[in-house]
């Protein structure tokens, strides 16, 4: 089966974990903060010795037009040492790896700064120039809100995987699931809110899978999963355990529990379709199916 039991306490908020930071080579300020979600992705902004604001404010050194975003939202300085981001009494609050700047917090090599619904990332070292192209090229495949695959990856992988199911013969399934009643989710609580459940429905599916399952955003609240060597038995079995795990995980945003379901549609690819393009209309259509019923469900 290719969906991995790890235990998770359903009472337990499971957050977007960003791997242990390396220190870099050298002390020295020569940093950038690089756009990995939210308007202008890529934009790279070098992080020196003089301090630096970011905010809603024309005058900021980094400006993020949002009305998440206050006129001077944060601060970002050098201090000698190293790298620290200050909270200057913005509405929103300031994040670095989804932990809440209380006054000040430590910026270290591989961070990442939320401000609003932007997500920055922090590189530092003697080798920021190969580490930020090396950065633009995971953006190519990655989404940076839930650090799953993107629908450019997704539907590269979705034509390869059909390539070699008429190849070789060997069968696939396709599942697609959203969330459902998001826009209910934005509407009550904010974008912020929903940018939050989104990252962390990431986090609770990253690692609970085959290394050759691709798991993708594909979508706002829209991902597809693509297992191969896996029939419509295997396929309906991984979704039923899906749609359990997200509907027993305690998802929240500023400390309020935000209900949480998916409708979940999987097919299996059949030697009659001609491309990509069907495989995902039929698994699709599966999951609008799942919705009219009444949602949090499967269908196959």
């Amino acid at each position: 089966m290719s969906f991995k039991d790890q235990s998770t306490s359903a009472s337990q908020t499971v957050l977007t974990e960003v791997g242990e930071a390396r220190e870099p080579r050298s002390a020295a300020a020569n940093g950038c903060l690089i756009v990995i979600y939210g308007q202008d992705m890529g934009r790279r902004v070098r992080v020196g010795t003089e301090p630096l604001i970011i905010g809603r404010s024309p005058k900021s050194e980094i400006q993020v037009d949002q009305e998440s975003v206050s006129r001077n939202h944060c601060r970002i300085r050098f201090t000698g040492s190293g790298f620290v981001v200050n909270d200057l009494g913005s509405t929103n609050g300031t994040y670095v790896n989804d932990n809440l700047v209380e006054a000040e917090g430590r910026l270290r090599h591989g961070d990442q700064l939320k401000v609003g619904r932007t997500i920055l990332k922090f590189i530092v070292g003697d080798d920021v120039e190969v580490q930020y192209h090396e950065e633009i090229y995971r953006l190519m495949m990655t989404d940076g809100l839930t650090q799953l695959h993107n629908k450019r990856y997704f539907d590269e992988m979705l034509d390869r995987e059909v390539a070699r199911a008429k190849r070789y013969r060997r069968s696939f399934s396709l599942l697609v699931f959203d969330i459902d009643h998001f826009k209910a989710i934005n509407d009550r609580f904010g974008h912020l809110a929903g940018d939050a459940i989104l990252r962390q429905l990431g986090a609770v599916l990253l690692g609970r899978l085959r290394v050759n399952d691709v798991l993708a955003r594909i979508g706002g609240e829209e991902f597809a999963l693509i297992t191969p060597e896996v029939g419509i038995d295997g396929a309906k079995e991984l979704a039923g355990k899906i749609n359990r795990l997200i509907g027993d995980t305690r998802f929240e945003f500023d400390g309020t529990r935000v209900e949480v379901t998916v409708s979940v549609g999987a097919a299996e690819w059949q030697p009659h379709y001609e491309d990509a393009m069907d495989v995902y209309k039929a698994a699709d259509d599966k999951m609008y199916e799942a919705k009219r019923n009444g949602r949090n469900q499967v269908c196959y």
